[in-house]
Formats: structure tokens, sequence, C-alpha cells
């Protein structure tokens, strides 16, 4: 969107708050616009999500509260899970997934929740056979459960790259995430002719929507035979603007690898391989963008990179839901909580799974599809602020 069109469009949406605006409109500069917006108590990397709830709602007279409320259930609308894998086309589902209990992001890269997201250290029993060399196709929806193509992957304009590390572990059904990662695979940027800011640019995240939330990912071929953890990670950059405003989406799916190689990767460790600071992690893509660096190591040697923008292939592009061959999962023990769990927290919507959970202010405790923790934390009640798509913990 050109910055006047912006800033009309700003200006429009400001009076419906009851706020002059002939200041910010006569200077036109995103400085100006950005003042006004914070004075509202709301990051002005939300700009763009505000004034499509202004535009969708014109005859609507908006408070600061109510606008948040909104605010608040469309960001909601656009978080996502990684769920299903398949392996050289075929289905296996969410057997070998540790399927996060709710599609709310963790924000805190401190935090032991970036390994496998909140509650992953538990593993599951089903272990996805996968020869080295041979391709994996990881597959994202917003609500569990959900394969359609109607809706986007990941909505609400939540841009960023998609990456893919893996670890070797002894067994993958047990393991906690605290060995070393080396990345496998990303699709991250790139600048779109004529595109303005960084919203309008190629990103992985849209590559995503387009092929039906499904990314080819190749095992390197090479590895070593053997148990590891596969971690696919959506960074949404959409409030990446201030410290802590990135949104990390991630899930853990539990492999076998078989082969002949002996490749032992370098790693990296989660927490550890990113900081807030990271100019992969803080950016304000909202401006134009003259280049973007994804956080964390390079890709392996042996793993692959897709051009953002570039088209589906694979099975990324053909591979239906209840079209084709379904897979068996090599079954382990009945998993126990690994060492090494989280103590600390994903920001303000940390839960410890879903079992004795508690979701903390502002997080999302109800909503159509929602299957995450319903219990807010102490002096918490859970409240309908978009019913019936979107309930929060506000004070009770």
């Amino acid at each position: 969107m050109a910055m006047t069109s912006r800033c009309g469009i700003y200006g429009k949406c400001l009076s419906l708050l009851g706020v002059a605006t002939s200041t910010v409109l006569r200077s036109a500069s995103f400085r100006a616009i950005s003042v006004h917006w914070e004075s509202l108590g709301i990051p002005y990397q939300e700009l763009d999500l505000f004034c499509s709830v202004c535009a969708s709602k014109p005859a609507m007279r908006f408070t600061v509260s109510t606008l948040l409320a909104v605010l608040a259930a469309r960001e909601a609308a656009g978080h996502a899970i990684f769920q299903q894998l398949w392996v050289d086309s075929v289905d296996y589902g969410t057997q070998c997934n540790r399927v996060p209990g709710s599609n709310t992001p963790v924000t805190n890269v401190g935090s032991n929740d970036v390994r496998c997201n909140v509650g992953g250290t538990r593993g599951v029993k089903g272990k996805c056979p996968v020869a080295a060399g041979s391709t994996v196709t990881v597959e994202m929806h917003q609500q569990p459960g959900d394969r359609s193509c109607g809706s986007e992957a990941i909505g609400g304009a939540h841009y960023g790259p998609v990456m893919v590390y893996m670890s070797k572990v002894p067994d993958a059904s047990t393991a906690d995430g605290s060995t070393g990662w080396f990345k496998v695979f990303e699709d991250s940027w790139s600048k779109k002719s004529g595109g303005g800011s960084g919203d309008n640019d190629n990103w992985g995240t849209k590559d995503l929507n387009a092929c039906c939330g499904k990314l080819d990912v190749k095992i390197p071929s090479d590895l070593a035979p053997g148990d590891y953890l596969l971690r696919a990670e959506v960074i949404a950059l959409h409030t990446a603007g201030s410290s802590g405003g990135a949104q990390l989406y991630m899930s853990c799916y539990q492999l076998t690898v078989s082969g002949t190689g002996s490749a032992t990767p370098a790693t990296v460790r989660f927490p550890g391989a990113y900081k807030a600071s990271d100019p992969g992690i803080l950016v304000n893509i909202h401006a134009a963008l003259s280049t973007y660096v994804s956080p964390g190591p390079a890709v392996y040697a042996g793993g692959t990179s897709k051009v953002p923008g570039s088209a589906c292939t694979g099975c990324a592009a053909t591979c239906k839901a209840g079209a084709g061959k379904t897979g068996t999962v090599i079954t382990a023990p009945a998993p126990t909580s690994a060492a090494g769990g989280d103590a600390g927290n994903s920001g303000p919507d940390s839960t410890s799974g879903t079992d004795g959970c508690q979701v903390q202010a502002f997080g999302q405790c109800g909503g159509n599809g929602y299957s995450g923790c319903t219990s807010c934390g102490s002096g918490l009640t859970c409240k309908a602020v978009s019913p019936p798509y979107y309930s929060q913990c506000v004070s009770a």
C-alpha cells in the first residue's frame, strides 16, 4: 500500500476513535503516524491490521478497548500449528508429531519452549520411518485437524521465514530437544519488484499458504542412520519491530532415519541459537527491506533452500489429504516426561500442556476450533471477546 494511501486510511481509522489527525495527515510521515499510533497503546506494526478492521466495519465507532479486543481476535485467527507429515508422498498424519496443545506462539527465545513448543519435551509413541535422501513434507494449518485449503495455513498477515532443523538423538520418543540442532531447510525472504514495504515481498509463509500449508524438505543423504527430531518452524514478523514481538510457531516430529551415511553436522542449541536482538527476529517488515537474514545457522551443506515466491512442487503441489497412501509408524514404548522440561515461559500465553495448565493474562482460553488450555491463572477469568471465535483470560 502506498504511503499516501496508508496515511489516508490511518486518519479515517483514528477519526473513529475521536483522535485529531490533521497533524498526521499534513506530515504524511511514518514517524508521525507511529507516534500517534503508539499513543493509543497499540504497536504501530499493527497499522495494516487495524485499518483492515476499520475498513470491514466502517459504521462502527471503536474505543481503544473494543479495538484491542477485535485485534486480539484477528491475531488469534492467524495462529497456526505444524501438524501432519508426509514421507515420499505417503501421509503419516500426526502419528509421529508432538502436536502442541495450542496454536499460540512462543515469543521468548530464551525459553526451553523454543525447542519443541510448550509441552514439547514429552514424546509420543510413533516414529516415522525415513530413508536418508528422501523427502518429507511438513504441513501447517490454523486449527487442529483442519487440512482444508479453503483458508490460509497461517493468516493474519503473519509473514516470515520457514525453517526446518534436525537433531540426532538416542531415542526420538524420549528426547527432550536439549541436544544439538542443524538446519536442513529454509524458505526465507526475497525482494519483490515494486513491492514497497516488506509486507509485500516474498516470504516463506506466503509459500506455505500458496501450497495448502505444505513444504517439501529433503533429508540429507549423508546423514548417519538412527533417531532424529525434526523441528519445523515459522517465525512471524508482523509485530517484530519491538523486542519480544516476533512469534515462533514450531512442532517436533520423531523420525527413524535409515541409510549408510556417517555425517555429523555442526550444531547449535535451543535456547541459545537465537537472540531477541538478532536482525532476523527484531525487524520492522512494514518498512522497505533491502535485505533480510534468517536467524540461526546457515543451512547444512546437504540440506536445501527454497526460493521464496517460487512455485509449489513435489508433494507440496500434488499431495491431498485422504486421497493417497497412508503410512504406519514405528511404535515405541509409551514415553514418559523427558528430562530438562521448561520451568520458564514463552510469554503471556504460556501454558504447561493441557493437564493442570494455566493460561496467563490475555492468552487465548477458548473459541471455535480451539483445543488448548482453558483454565486461566489466579485472579483471571476466561471471557469471550469476539464470540464465538475467540476468548481470552482477563482480570476477574
